[in-house]
């Protein structure tokens, strides 16, 4: 039972949702610290210009837990996002299948606590990518520990006899001994960031963008593609086509 572990972001970029994808069990880290610096509350979409990065304003403080983080409503970040992804993607060629979930969480609702519009998109995602893999949340299983020893006990509690790591983390931080003490085997993540037609060819391929980049352009061969076995192919020929087109 090979088990993956991650915190929540925002719009979820390729490297994440390809590491869950190929776990048996994904273990969503809701209740840890904060990081202001990292992507639990910003992701990156193609644009005219090229890459922008969209960030969720957050009302934090120092050392707060993840499910403890308020967004700042007093910012008008779902219209300044809504617009950049509207003026990004309404030529994409799956833009019109997935507008309705994207006008539900930018237009009609109203976001209070970060988990809960991050949990909204990963529920997404996850069925528009077709990925069946069960999802478990660190806030409902209750292990003790820290770092590595977190790590160890939640993979026992979900009966997890390997961990499936990233490169970074197998690098730097990780304790293999305490796996290894545990019984728990260690695979490293073998990513590489897949190639698909993009909007706005005349700025380049862009990689590691949100999964959202990958669904809008390449709809139900985003699975195949972020997992290598379509080989970066896609329905080019509907590159362009009206929505009326494209279901025809």
């Amino acid at each position: 039972m090979l088990i993956a572990i991650h915190q929540l972001h925002y719009l979820p970029w390729l490297r994440y949702m390809h590491k869950l994808a190929s776990a048996d069990v994904f273990i969503v880290l809701d209740n840890i610290q904060f990081n202001k610096n990292g992507f639990q509350n910003r992701n990156s979409i193609k644009t005219p210009q090229g890459r922008l990065v969209l960030t969720v304003p957050v009302l934090h403080q120092f050392a707060q837990n993840l499910d403890q983080v308020l967004i700042d409503g007093k910012q008008a970040w779902q219209r300044k996002h809504w617009g950049s992804i509207q003026n990004s993607y309404r030529k994409a060629p799956f833009f019109c299948e997935h507008e309705p979930f994207l006008s539900e969480v930018y237009a009609k609702r109203k976001w209070e606590k970060l988990n809960d519009l991050n949990r909204f998109m990963l529920d997404y995602f996850l069925k528009a990518l077709g990925v069946s893999v069960p999802v478990l949340y660190g806030s409902e299983l209750t292990v003790p520990g820290d770092a590595s020893e977190r790590l160890v006990n939640l993979c026992k509690a979900a009966s997890g006899t390997a961990y499936l790591t990233g490169a970074f983390a197998a690098g730097q931080y990780l304790q293999p001994e305490l796996f290894e003490r545990a019984g728990i085997s260690l695979a490293v993540q073998e990513f590489k960031a897949p190639e698909y037609p993009q909007l706005f060819p005349e700025k380049g391929f862009i990689p590691e963008l949100s999964i959202l980049d990958l669904l809008l352009n390449c709809g139900s061969h985003s699975l195949d593609i972020l997992m290598g076995t379509l080989g970066g192919d896609c329905p080019r020929s509907r590159q362009g086509l009206s929505p009326q087109e494209q279901k025809k």
